[in-house]
């Protein structure tokens, strides 16, 4: 970039910031069975209740304040996660911070841990927990490179499949989004590509990086889709939902799409399906009534698919809601009540509610951990305001419990 800085400053917390604006409205989608038909034992589902997960939230407190190194993980957003298979605990982040925490006293009168206002900042980084839960390391940062001058990356949705169908050899395959920097109204990056990356296991080095989707040539940055929000894995088939940026420019609400993937063929762009309004074709149309921003999370529970998202309204950057359907297409059911999203400050947002079934309880009753991000409302100054405060950059957890209403 000719002056990464001061780019940063406009876009270093980009996705946090982005995904506040967006995540105005709300969506609940779920996935077919392989014939594309409502599955079986389909009921709708609402959270019954929710606590904080300390322990959680409290881990990556632990390790981002851990002052032995200064190439490691401070801060950052975008979260998602993915079990491996020996049973460690990938962690992915977006825009990140790196450098170095220091304990109170703070040099700007905050009672909180701080971070010099020099401290790197990269596009996106990696977290590995072990299997017991403890995080250990972060990869080489960032993990993925910027693909060209002025363009970034930011991971989002990952799964472990076969290298390519059939193979006994399993690989990562994490789904990458491109962005540009931009002018107002972009000023935290113009869509460009989905791309999928191929992480070897188990040492998780970065292989290859494919384009699925580009987007470049669409004349209208608002009309750009994304994949990788969120994906779902039923069968043969690895669902990836995606969205387009259509509020940044002041529309109502944007589109949600998803796509369909043959299990170990995330990187071939030529294996890739998307719902065109009848079937899977090759061009994505929205969804049926589904108005969403850019991010949202999916998860299946029994015979029906679960949506969790930002509320709309007065609750769009506090509240956290859900949705329940039977079908990609619909009908979407909801908004259920939602629930308020604990906030470490005035005049911070929540936004990214992200499901994590990699470290939910597998008890089968219901609990699912959910993680949000949190990030300053006012873009001005906001990273001075982060180092000043290294809590307000960090995922926060909590657990809730879904139950069938019927």
């Amino acid at each position: 970039m000719p002056d990464d800085r001061r780019a940063r400053q406009r876009t270093g917390t980009g996705l946090g910031l982005l995904l506040a604006l967006v995540l105005g409205t709300v969506l609940l989608t779920a996935l077919p069975d392989d014939d594309g038909r409502e599955g079986g034992g389909c009921a709708p589902h609402t959270v019954t209740s929710w606590s904080k997960d300390d322990r959680l939230t409290g881990e990556f407190a632990r390790y981002g304040d851990d002052a032995t190194r200064t190439d490691d993980w401070t801060g950052g957003d975008g979260t998602h996660s993915l079990r491996l298979p020996d049973g460690r605990v990938l962690w992915l982040f977006s825009d990140t911070y790196l450098g170095q925490v220091h304990g109170p006293p703070n040099p700007v009168g905050e009672s909180s841990a701080w971070r010099d206002t020099g401290a790197p900042l990269v596009r996106n980084s990696a977290v590995v927990m072990d299997a017991g839960g403890r995080l250990r390391n972060t990869l080489p940062a960032p993990l993925f490179p910027n693909p060209a001058q002025d363009q970034w990356r930011w991971p989002v949705a990952a799964r472990v499949e076969p290298r390519s169908p059939g193979s006994p050899e399993k690989v990562v395959r994490v789904l990458l989004w491109v962005r540009a920097t931009g002018q107002p109204p972009w000023i935290y990056g113009v869509p460009t590509a989905t791309e999928v990356a191929t992480l070897s296991l188990p040492g998780l080095r970065v292989e290859s990086v494919a384009k699925v989707l580009d987007q470049s040539l669409v004349p209208d940055p608002s009309r750009r889709i994304l994949f990788g929000t969120t994906l779902v894995e039923q069968g043969q088939w690895t669902y990836v939902f995606g969205g387009d940026d259509g509020r940044a420019v002041s529309r109502p609400s944007s589109s949600a799409y998803v796509a369909r993937v043959p299990k170990g063929r995330l990187g071939e762009a030529s294996a890739w399906r998307y719902w065109d309004g009848a079937g899977w074709g090759t061009v994505p149309k929205p969804l049926a009534g589904a108005q969403v921003g850019s991010a949202f999370s999916v998860v299946r529970t029994g015979g029906t698919y679960v949506l969790f998202t930002m509320a709309a309204g007065a609750a769009g950057l506090t509240g956290v809601t859900s949705y329940w359907a039977c079908s990609p297409t619909g009908p979407w059911h909801g908004p259920a009540k939602d629930f308020s999203a604990s906030l470490p400050a005035s005049g911070v947002a929540a936004y990214n509610p992200q499901v994590h079934p990699a470290v939910s309880d597998s008890a089968g009753d219901g609990r699912l951990v959910l993680s949000y991000d949190v990030n300053w409302l006012e873009t001005t100054g906001a990273s001075a305001s982060i180092n000043a405060n290294v809590s307000l950059y960090r995922p926060r957890f909590v657990t809730v419990r879904l139950t069938r209403t019927r």
